[in-house]
């Protein structure tokens, strides 16, 4: 076996490993899974479709100041609101002309991708944002007059200065670009050309432009841009700086692999380039490798290589956000995902550290020993750089020289913790974006993290970090299924201050609540074993968590996000009566012979489900054995062929990290099944009996349908009339049945029958053998 074969099946043990451990701490299952229709009764979420019905969406701009969010698509810009996406919209109309279309056909594009896809949304100024689109593989830019927010708003395309866009959008609507402004300067991450070839990281204003060298793959070789922001080092406002980050081929990888890695670069935003050589051409920009790993006990890291989505989380520094990023794995056996945690002290101190070095090309890649020259390549012309030098301009030849030559910085970034703070390795779904809430909670700050994934849902975590074990607990606290359809969640913006989501899909944009505290339970303990950072139970319900001062009156709060232990922290809350009293009650009755379900469907999936019989109040109950003709199931308790001796009461209780609770008791009565079929064979007819509540059941004759319910009565008894005219109900009439049933005798209550739950409805386990049989 070769040394190749040997590392890759290190690598797959590892990954198996980290797949088990996976399962086994049961992170890969959500407390909550809520369906698009559960979210959209509960008023969670409203999504905005368009007037056209497709958006084929690009990318979106939350903008908190003009309290609206802004999506480009296919020939249109929208206006959304953000209190309600679907309403009082706005639309800009931006297509390409007849004539771009013909001539981006006639160079061989489909007529759908001659479109103008907006690909760009960047806030210009105060009144101002700026547009640009792919143009029918011609990019073009414009400004959109937005207004003050205090005046009325305005929502227009100002087409006297709609302008080239190369350089500042792709030609191609499914090449991938990244932008951001800074001091009122405008940098993009993109591919500048019709044919996709020259990657590109520029600056551009009305007056210059600075960029990266072409066809120079030191710099650049293949990337594919994920994010830009600008971060400011200090209170100098010369020494800002702008990160990117991206993926690309990796040159300083082992010699005959195509290993990709992810890369943050950066540059000054004063750099103008130089004066003699590397004229309009960065002087400062220097990358370095960004390291999502997990630690392998055999000395070899698990790495998640490809970039997926990155997320500033902003603190009252701005000067010191954290980092958020979601990595995938690049390997085609096995699909995983990673998010990991940066510091921006660990970012500067890699850019501040040694660069990378290759004698020649058959060398390995050393830390550079020599002599760096000054200013130090990769830092801005400004006073922090002692003052000396008013421009990049002004920068000595050595010192372009040098940087030109070596990138490439030795150091590359490690994670907080050196591992990530999420895996998922199951490979269910696809992870593509993230967002991130720093939210206060009684015990602490915790980052409640919203990631999204390729069939529209939103994964809802929160991570714990264990110093003393020097290991991660992941939380996952709600699956949350956004989209009707589901298709790939493309875009996402939090916004702090609605407390709201807001998801983008290529046909569709959803707005999200980020909590709902009183979908728990109307108990502190299922407030508690929820370990939601927004929610805390204030002695009455479960609600919004309020730091210190927030609130006028500070009512009784109990929370436990790091430990959930409802056992301490309920003591006394909800405990004084006995569980099994505020216990659903229900009563079901079963056909001897036949199969049977006792539901029981808790809605924490990460409840452990234990059934006890109880043959009577004074009995001890005993917990139920299951064989081979009692199972065990999602939905309940299946009995698949009934006995006499199963007649009981039956309590459904949930185990949550200690907690126990009773959550149904449900009374079973066994029929005779000689009984029954003897009441279905007779036929008589009394027309004096009250009316039944149902239809006979499926294979009794209508005309009989009076003598079986009577029948029925007697073999129940008439003291569970009630129960029994709601379970034939339940069993035997379909909705149509019941439409026309409910019109011909209005006074009936329906209103107390039960409702449909759960995704499979076991009534037919119910039913007599001859209804099964017809």
């Amino acid at each position: 076996m070769t040394a190749v074969h040997r590392g890759l099946s290190v690598v797959l043990v590892h990954l198996w490993v980290l797949w088990s451990s996976a399962l086994a701490t049961g992170s890969n299952h959500p407390r909550l899974r809520l369906s698009h229709k559960e979210l959209w009764d509960l008023n969670r979420t409203w999504v905005f479709h368009g007037p056209r019905t497709f958006l084929d969406l690009q990318t979106m701009l939350l903008d908190e100041n003009q309290e609206r969010l802004f999506v480009g698509g296919r020939n249109l810009i929208y206006s959304l609101n953000l209190d309600r996406v679907n309403e009082e919209y706005r639309e800009i109309h931006w297509p390409s002309t007849e004539t771009q279309v013909e001539e981006c056909q006639m160079k061989g594009n489909d007529k759908f991708e001659c479109g103008n896809f907006i690909k760009i949304l960047q806030r210009y100024n105060r009144t101002h944002l700026l547009a640009c689109g792919t143009g029918a593989f011609d990019p073009i830019c414009g400004f959109v007059r937005v207004g003050h927010r205090t005046e009325d708003r305005s929502f227009k395309l100002e087409m006297n200065h709609i302008e080239s866009g190369r350089g500042r959008c792709p030609f191609d609507p499914k090449s991938a670009c990244v932008s951001t402004f800074s001091r009122g300067e405008f940098f993009v991450g993109l591919y500048t050309d019709y044919w996709g070839n020259d990657a590109a990281l520029l600056r551009m204003n009305d007056f210059s432009y600075t960029r990266t060298e072409r066809d120079d793959r030191w710099q650049l070789k293949e990337p594919k841009f994920i994010g830009s922001f600008a971060i400011p080092d200090n209170d100098e406002h010369d020494d800002d700086k702008v990160y990117f980050f991206f993926t690309e081929k990796a040159l300083e990888a082992e010699s005959g692999t195509r290993a990709v890695y992810s890369r943050i670069g950066r540059v000054c935003a004063n750099d103008l380039g130089g004066q003699r050589m590397l004229v309009n051409k960065w002087t400062s920009f220097i990358k370095t490798r960004l390291v999502c790993s997990v630690p392998g006990s055999n000395g070899i890291d698990t790495c998640f290589d490809e970039l997926e989505d990155v997320f500033l989380l902003k603190k009252k520094d701005e000067k010191n956000p954290e980092i958020f990023a979601l990595f995938s794995t690049t390997s085609n056996v096995f699909k995983g995902y990673a998010v990991c945690v940066y510091h921006m002290s660990d970012i500067r101190a890699a850019f501040n550290g040694p660069f990378a070095h290759k004698e020649r090309p058959e060398y390995q890649w050393t830390a550079f020993e020599g002599k760096v020259p000054y200013p130090r390549p990769g830092t801005c012309a400004s006073k922090m750089n002692g003052g000396q030098y008013s421009s990049s301009k002004e920068y000595p030849d050595d010192v372009l020289h040098f940087v030109r030559g070596h990138p490439l910085m030795y150091q590359p970034v490690y994670p907080v913790h050196k591992r990530p703070i999420l895996l998922k390795t199951d490979g269910e779904q696809t992870l593509r974006q993230i967002a991130v809430d720093r939210v206060e909670a009684e015990d602490g700050h915790y980052n409640v993290i919203f990631i999204g994934t390729d069939n529209g849902t939103v994964l809802k975590v929160i991570t714990l970090y264990n110093k003393e074990r020097d290991s991660v607990e992941e939380v996952l606290l709600e699956e949350l299924h956004v989209f009707k359809v589901p298709e790939p969640i493309i875009e996402m913006e939090i916004s702090t201050k609605r407390q709201q989501l807001y998801i983008g899909s290529k046909s569709a944009v959803a707005q999200l609540k980020v909590h709902q505290c009183d979908l728990y339970g109307s108990a502190c303990a299922d407030c508690c074993l929820a370990r939601d950072p927004y929610c805390s139970w204030d002695g009455v319900s479960c609600s919004r968590y309020y730091p210190s001062g927030l609130l006028t009156k500070r009512r009784f709060r109990r929370q436990d996000v790091r430990h959930g232990n409802a056992i301490q922290l309920c003591s006394g809350q909800n405990r004084n009566e006995d569980e099994s009293q505020k216990a659903a009650v229900a009563m079901v009755y079963g056909v001897e012979h036949n199969s049977t379900l006792l539901e029981c469907t808790p809605r924490s999936l990460k409840a452990k489900v234990l059934w006890f019989l109880q043959g009577s109040p004074d009995i001890r109950k005993d917990e139920v054995k299951t064989d081979e003709r009692i199972v065990k199931t999602e939905h309940g308790l299946l009995f698949l062929k009934l006995r006499k001796t199963d007649e009981g009461t039956y309590l459904c209780q949930t185990v949550e990290n200690g907690f126990s609770n009773t959550v149904v008791k449900i009374t079973l009565e066994v029929l005779e099944e000689d009984r029954i079929e003897e009441m279905f064979n007779r036929e008589e007819e009394d027309e004096t009996h009250q009316k039944t509540p149902c239809p006979a059941p499926p294979g009794i004759p209508q005309s009989s349908s009076r003598t079986w319910y009577k029948e029925f009565l007697q073999l129940i008894g008439y003291s569970n009339f009630h129960k029994v005219e709601e379970y034939c109900e339940k069993v035997w009439c379909t909705d149509k049945k019941r439409k026309k049933l409910k019109a011909m005798q209005p006074k009936w209550k329906y209103s107390n029958l039960p409702e449909k739950r759960g995704k499979i409805r076991a009534e037919h386990h119910r039913m007599p053998r001859h209804a099964l049989d017809t």
